[in-house]
């Protein structure tokens, strides 16, 4: 492909291809190759290096909505994983030079140096309402090849829906997170794609961590004798998981308290009776509205999934393990972001919720919610 020249220095072209044809031209950012996923869009306007790095990207292509990204470079302090995990990244305007004490390298040379395909210097606005009005879908960016031959790839490419990948983005051994001062509870922590602010926050809190992978038994999960279970955020379909529901059930059979998160939730409403299904574009970003309803609050969250659960939004639900109901919901579109279940004295034995507590790029409205797992925990004592 031919070379353009931006800011004074001659960059490669490049070209993003969505699977329904709609056709973009820019210039090559981050690496120069060819890259394939699902198509999703952020809204946040900060914390960009926090998504590149939080395991729930793989593979998808996240396109930027606010325009000017890179701004404060790529620092060693706010990963929220040992790397860059989303398939290809797109913006607008990319910075021409980082601006902050913290910065050790540009985002574009973060990019390059681990193999990451973008794209800048495109409509970023009409490729987010194509996305808005269309709905999620597989996309192509490529340095290397024209747009009929991308389109014939992308359309080859593999389907998000159907697909399991907690496998893939999972520790392969456990470890723990020691708690800060005092040690108060033991958490054992399923890493179906676990970000690192995750035990900072439970370690702050007094509970050791025990993160374990993601093809753990339940009795490696009994092993640890935890006062609680874990599931973290992930990527992929919760329609297309097994064993890690049926770990969860068997603990919630016991008595374990549990707290889940993103992935966490749809694998606990599933292992409750109730379904999933893929949202036409999903929620990501660090702006979303949702209200605890048992509380009555509204707090501003972060997000990032494609999946919700099924469940009603009105009254509970009677399941094998207590009587389950919807604790909270997005205000844009009604969608469920939290579930609990009690037993039937009435107290709460389980909970978890669709959106991001653990925030590390912010809002913090939600922390409390790692302090309702230590009063969960703290009752079973």
């Amino acid at each position: 492909m031919r070379r353009r020249r931006r800011y004074g220095v001659s960059t490669p072209a490049a070209i993003l291809v969505l699977e329904d044809g709609r056709t973009f031209r820019g210039d090559s950012y981050g690496a120069e190759g060819e890259t394939f996923g699902e198509a999703v869009f952020a809204t946040g306007m900060t914390g960009y290096q926090e998504t590149l790095t939080d395991p729930s990207y793989h593979r998808q292509v996240v396109v930027m909505t606010t325009p000017h990204v890179g701004n404060t470079g790529v620092n060693d302090e706010d990963p929220e994983s040992s790397r860059i995990w989303v398939s290809g990244y797109v913006v607008r305007d990319p910075a021409r030079v980082p601006s902050n004490w913290r910065s050790r390298r540009s985002l574009d040379d973060a990019l390059r140096e681990q193999g990451v395909v973008g794209i800048s210097g495109i409509d970023t606005r009409a490729l987010t309402r194509h996305l808005r009005e269309r709905g999620a879908m597989r996309v192509g960016i490529s340095t290397t090849s024209d747009a009929d031959a991308l389109l014939a790839r992308v359309r080859e490419s593999g389907q998000m829906a159907g697909t399991e990948l907690a496998d893939e983005v999972s520790t392969a051994e456990a470890y723990v997170v020691p708690a800060v001062g005092e040690k108060r509870f033991t958490v054992a922590a399923l890493d179906l794609g676990i970000k690192a602010n995750t035990p900072r926050m439970m370690a702050e809190r007094g509970i050791e961590t025990h993160v374990l992978p993601a093809t753990s038994s339940l009795e490696d999960v009994l092993a640890v004798q935890p006062d609680g279970l874990f599931f973290s955020n992930g990527p992929g379909d919760p329609a297309a998981t097994t064993h890690q529901i049926e770990v969860l059930q068997g603990a919630l059979a016991q008595g374990v308290p549990y707290f889940g998160i993103c992935f966490g939730n749809q694998l606990f409403g599933r292992a409750l009776g109730f379904g999933t299904y893929k949202l036409g574009y999903g929620h990501r970003g660090i702006n979303q509205p949702v209200m605890d309803r048992t509380t009555g609050k509204v707090e501003v969250t972060a997000h990032n999934h494609g999946f919700a659960v099924d469940a009603p939004l009105e009254g509970s639900t009677s399941t094998l393990y207590g009587e389950a109901s919807v604790s909270h919901v997005c205000l844009n579109d009604d969608v469920v972001e939290g579930l609990e279940l009690r037993d039937d004295q009435g107290r709460l034995t389980a909970f978890s919720v669709q959106y991001h507590p653990e925030a590390a790029a912010g809002p913090h409205d939600a922390a409390y919610l790692f302090d309702r797992f230590c009063d969960l925990m703290g009752e079973k004592l």
